[in-house]
Formats: C-alpha cells, structure tokens, sequence
C-alpha cells in the first residue's frame, strides 16, 4: 500500500491520499466490470463515493449524513484495473481508517464489500435482460444473488442467525443490556445479525464476542446489513466481519426476515418501529400463519414503558393477530437468550419438515406492499392512506412507509435535503390513528430516539388531526 500524505508539520490529522489492493470476499473483476466502474454513470459513482466514505469512518459517532459528507467533501474513489486484478485509488480519505499510515484491516475488507455490492448490483443484476424492481419474484431472487455474492449464505451451517434491531441513539444502560443479551447469546453459539451501526446494532455484537471468547468458539459471525441512504448516517461498526449492501431500505429489510431464525427488538425510534411493522404485516399474511420465525421485544427495567406503548400502539392498529407474534421479556437477558435459542431448534425442525433451506426463507411470502421501494417525496408520504378500515397488512404496509419517511427526514442526506426545501412531511389519516400515531413519535422525541443530537429536535413532519 502506498501511502502519499498522512498528518502535516504540527501533527494534526489530514485527510489521507493512498493505494490500496482489496482484501476479503471481493470476486475478481471482470475487465468488462471495471470498465462499467470507470464509465460509471453519476448515480452509481455517487453510491460507490457515499458507500466507500461512510465505511472509511466506520466507528466515528454520528448520524448526519450531510456533515460527513461535507466534511469529507473533496474524498474520491477510482478503480483501476492492473495486473493483480484491481486496485482502489483513495484521495483525501478519513484518517480515522489509517493506523501509522496504513488502512486498518478491518476497514479494508469492509471497503472491498462495498465495491463487490454495488458492481454485483449495477453490472450484473441491474443489466439482466428480465430486470423488474416491480416483479416480487424477482426482487427475491436479487435478495437471494447478493447475499450469495457477498457470502452471506452458507449451506453447512445449522440455524443460528439471531437478527437484532433496535434504535442508533439510545442511553448507556440500554446499549449495556444489548451487550449483556449478546454475551448471552454467544454463549449459546449463535450469530448475531444488524443493522451494522451504533447503539443496539453494536451492543449485541461486541457482548456475544466476549461469550464466544469464553467458549472458545471465535470469530463468529457478526453480519450488517445496510443500504446505501443509510450506510452514511450509520456507518458500520468495528465488530461487523461480514458487511453487505443492499440497493434500497425494502430489499435491505427482505434481506434481514429471510436469513433470520429468530428476531430479538431492543428499544428505538423510527426505524425501529419501520422494522417492527414490516415484519408484522409479513407475519399477518394467511401463507405464513404457521411460520416459525420467533420474535422477542427486550430491554433493561427502564424500557418497560416503552414496550408497553410499542405493544398498545400495534394492538391499537394491526389487533390481537399481531400481539399474539411476539413475546416481550423485560430485564431478563439470560432467559431472552434461552428463549430464543430453543425457539430456533424448533425452526431447525420446521425447515427439516418442509424441506426448506436453513440459510434463506423461501417459503416465506412477501406481498408486493413490502417490496417494492417507497420514495418518501412530500406528496408520497402526504397521500398514504392511514384508516383501521383497511386490511391489517396493508395498513400495515402504510404504517411503515410514513415511519421509513421520517427516518428518510431524520438521517438520509436526500431526506434532509427535500425537508429543508419543502418543509416537514405533512401526514394525513383517520382522526383516532393520527393521535395515535402523534402519541407514539412524540414519545420518541421525549426520550430522545429520534438523532444523535435530540436535545434540539425539529421534527420533519406535522401530523395533520382533522
């Protein structure tokens, strides 16, 4: 690797300028690939630019993607092709990625992720002769193409991906009980699976490392699972050994319920309740009544109230057929991780009997509401219809969009930027719903779940209660 620039004369930290060779599952590209990177239109150099930035300050706090970007405003990325295959040109990159000069080895592999995703999907998947981001057979199967590009899937390994959501910005004592829940977890020898960023997206990583260790079954898995709007405002923690990119929120969430044999929910604001709801309206459809996918809300002592307005708002809109999937254990994480590991040799047993694969869930079905990708533009968001009139997966379906919308205001750059040019998101309903609704994000905002920095919280949205 050469190093061209790395602090100046009084020893504070520049940008750094440098050559490095990929390292980790990155295939070989073709000659054919790397043209298509180098004639990359505007739209995928800026992805593969935004991707490969956010990864470089992997482990920075932070959740605003417009100042990373600012900040790193001069940073560029280029390809090429040489006798080895390929390496990336890197100017003005973070120096947080760089230890004496070189880039730190997780990072590295973490970069090649990024590259080997966003080829694979617009070389190879976006220029198939029978591409239609509409058609939910095909959607699947690109699912299926990039978990399998990325190696994600593995057919010699036995059910034991434990998904793990929750929210990026939460207090200390509930990250400090995510990690107890991992160290539980990895204990018990399974794998952990999230968003990839801070909060209770790294909390279970870094507690079932230290359970693996005492086991003596290390590395483990710790896999994230991201897209590119939101890799920039949650940039992949340290722990995350297998990285994989999605190219929108909705394969990103497909990705996560077909690799997971069980899901565990930590406290969190809008995205979470995003993940909550789209699992939900997944779970409500007739075809997966009988489905073994065990789901466990989970939290310190001080999280009671939070699952207890979670629980009253899902009962209030998708009723007792929603409730009833879930199991809520408070301050408990021994039994949370017991729970779950006997939940997931009943799994094991399910998919042996419908002869269905352990690593990826085809048998689940996923209603064309849940795929296809909602652009959270003003008028979108302001013509969902929200009414407990409406099936309960497809409300649903709505639910979920105006929660994805706020995450869009909150966090993602073109989000941000849409809300400061045309105001907060204006959010229209049935009258007890929109209270509802209201009711449950205030108390987000109350408890500062929303960003970061939510002591100075303007919402990007009005909920309209007429």
């Amino acid at each position: 690797m050469k190093n061209i620039s790395q602090t100046n004369s009084n020893n504070f930290a520049e940008p750094i300028s440098t050559q490095i060779y990929p390292l980790g599952t990155l295939n070989t590209l073709s000659k054919k690939e790397i043209a298509r990177l180098s004639q990359a239109t505007d739209e995928v150099g800026m992805i593969l630019r935004q991707c490969a930035l956010a990864v470089l300050n992997s482990g920075e706090q932070g959740d605003d993607a417009e100042s990373m970007l600012e900040k790193y405003k001069n940073f560029s990325l280029q390809v090429h092709e040489v006798n080895r295959g390929i390496h990336l040109d890197l100017k003005d990159a973070p120096e947080c990625a760089f230890v004496d000069g070189k880039m730190i080895r997780g990072i590295r592999e973490l970069l090649s992720a990024v590259i080997r995703d966003i080829t694979y999907f617009h070389c190879e998947i976006k220029n198939e002769s029978d591409y239609d981001d509409k058609n939910p057979s095909f959607i699947s199967n690109s699912v299926f193409e990039i978990l399998r590009n990325a190696n994600i899937l593995n057919s010699q390994i036995e059910p034991n991906l434990v998904v793990c959501w929750g929210g990026h910005s939460i207090p200390r004592g509930e990250y400090d009980y995510s990690k107890t829940v991992g160290y539980q977890l990895g204990l018990r020898g399974l794998d952990i699976c999230t968003g990839c960023g801070p909060g209770a997206m790294k909390g279970p990583m870094k507690g079932a490392t230290f359970g693996r260790a005492k086991q003596r079954t290390l590395p483990g898995r710790y896999i994230g699972v991201t897209e590119p709007s939101i890799i920039a405002a949650e940039s992949p923690n340290p722990i995350v050994n297998q990285l994989v990119i999605l190219p929108d929120i909705e394969k990103r969430l497909e990705a996560f319920v077909r690799i997971a044999h069980g899901i565990i929910i930590f406290p969190g604001g809008a995205g979470t309740a995003e993940e909550i709801l789209y699992l939900l309206g997944i779970l409500l459809q007739p075809e997966n009544e009988n489905l073994q996918l065990p789901m466990i809300f989970t939290g310190p002592a001080s999280s009671k109230d939070y699952f207890q307005k979670i629980d009253d708002f899902l009962n209030f809109t998708l009723g007792n057929e929603a409730t009833k999937r879930y199991k809520i254990i408070i301050d408990d994480p021994t039994e949370v991780a017991r729970h779950m590991n006997y939940r997931i040799s009943e799994v094991k047993d399910s998919r042996i009997t419908n002869n269905e694969s352990f690593y990826f869930n085809w048998n689940l079905k996923i209603p064309n509401e849940f795929q296809i990708p909602f652009d959270p533009t003003h008028e979108a968001m302001s013509s969902i219809e929200l009414n407990r009139s409406l099936p309960k997966d497809i409300l649903a379906a709505n639910l979920r969009k105006v929660f994805s919308g706020i995450v869009a205001g909150n966090i993602k750059a073109n989000g941000i930027q849409r809300i400061r040019e045309f105001g907060p998101f204006e959010i229209h309903g049935e009258l007890e719903l929109m209270k509802a609704i209201d009711s449950l994000l205030n108390y987000f905002v109350q408890q500062g779940r929303m960003k970061m920095a939510s002591s100075n919280y303007i919402p990007c949205y009005t909920i309209k209660k007429v």
